[in-house]
């Protein structure tokens, strides 16, 4: 069965500090989501035990604090996290920033917040 879908028909919610997600797919084995982050937010320290994580950015620049590293990702650019490991996304700029993140399995009861 095909189902269309965009952000006007995904399911949407905030999170964080006045961040929106978009579900686009969402079952056990995979996670779709597009994200948007205002200026100067972040989400919490976290990992997920069994979901790896792909987020690709759309339009700024994301940094992610990486256990106990710091990559910067640009427009464009994406990274891979694996599962366990010590992670979260901050918007450290001025612009808005908007990615895309893909998760598999879901991270559906698969968070731990440190």
């Amino acid at each position: 069965m095909k189902k269309v879908i965009d952000k006007k028909s995904a399911k949407h919610y905030i999170w964080g500090d006045n961040c929106d997600s978009w579900v686009l797919a969402d079952t056990e084995g995979l996670s779709i989501k597009q994200e948007s982050m205002p200026r100067g937010t972040k989400e919490k320290l976290h990992f997920h035990t069994n979901a790896q994580q792909f987020f690709f950015v759309l339009k700024g620049k994301a940094t992610f604090y990486l256990n106990d590293e710091i990559e910067i990702i640009k427009e464009q650019k994406g990274i891979l996290i694996e599962p366990k490991t010590k992670h979260y996304i901050a918007n450290e700029t001025d612009e808005v920033l908007n990615f895309l993140v893909i998760s598999q399995p879901t991270t559906n009861d698969d968070r731990t917040i440190i």
